[in-house]
C-alpha cells in the first residue's frame, strides 16, 4: 500500500509558506492506519523495550498502539499544563512558533530503554525537547519512530545521536 497518497497535504496551513501534512486521512483509512501501526510492530517485536514515549497529540495514536502491541507501558509527553503531578519541561521552537513539553518526573526510571513515537518529524524541535526530556529522566533512547519525515527540513539535526526511522518521507515537496 502507498502510506504517502493516504496524507492529505494541505498549503499554508497554520501559516503561509508551509505545507501542512494530515495524518489523520491516514488514520481514517483502515488499512493505512493497520499498515503503519504493524510496520513500527514488525520493527520493534525482537527488540528489548520498557517503554513507548509518544508526544502530544498524534504521537498518542501511534504510540499506544505501539505499547499495546508490545505489552509495554505508554508514556504521553503533553503540552504544558496537561500533566496532573509534578513534571519536567522543556521549550522548544517549531517552525511556525515555539512551545512547552512536560513528561511526569517518574514516567521512566534510569536505564530503562524507551522508543519516542511521534507522527512526523519537521524542524525537530518537538521530537528534540522529547529526547531532552526523556535523557533527564536517565532513560535509554533506542530509537525516535514516526510515520513521515520532511527531510528538507533538517529535523534529523537536532536529535543527532539518536537513530531515526521514518516510515515514508516527502522530499522537497
Amino acid at each position: 500500500m502507498d502510506l504517502k497518497a493516504t496524507i492529505r497535504s494541505i498549503p499554508d496551513w497554520p501559516i503561509k509558506g508551509v505545507i501542512f501534512r494530515d495524518l489523520t486521512t491516514l488514520m481514517q483509512n483502515p488499512q493505512a492506519f493497520e499498515e503503519s501501526c504493524d510496520i513500527l510492530y514488525d520493527r520493534y517485536k525482537d527488540m528489548d523495550i520498557d517503554k513507548i514515549v509518544g508526544i502530544d497529540a498524534r504521537g498518542f495514536v501511534f504510540g499506544a498502539v505501539l505499547a499495546y502491541k508490545l505489552g509495554i507501558g505508554f508514556v504521553p509527553v503533553r503540552k504544558k499544563g496537561k500533566l496532573p503531578c509534578k513534571t519536567i519541561q522543556e521549550t522548544y521552537s517549531l517552525e511556525y512558533g515555539e512551545d512547552t513539553l512536560e513528561i511526569h518526573e517518574d514516567a521512566v526510571e534510569k536505564g530503562e530503554k524507551v522508543i519516542i513515537v511521534d507522527d512526523l518529524i519537521a524542524t525537530g524541535g518537538t521530537v528534540g525537547a522529547t529526547v531532552k526530556l526523556v535523557k533527564k529522566l536517565g532513560a535509554d533512547i533506542i530509537e525516535c519512530a514516526f510515520i513521515v519525515e520532511l527531510p528538507d527540513l533538517k529535523g534529523r539535526d537536532q536529535i543527532q545521536d539518536c537513530k531515526v526511522f521514518a516510515i515514508t518521507q516527502f522530499e522537497g515537496e
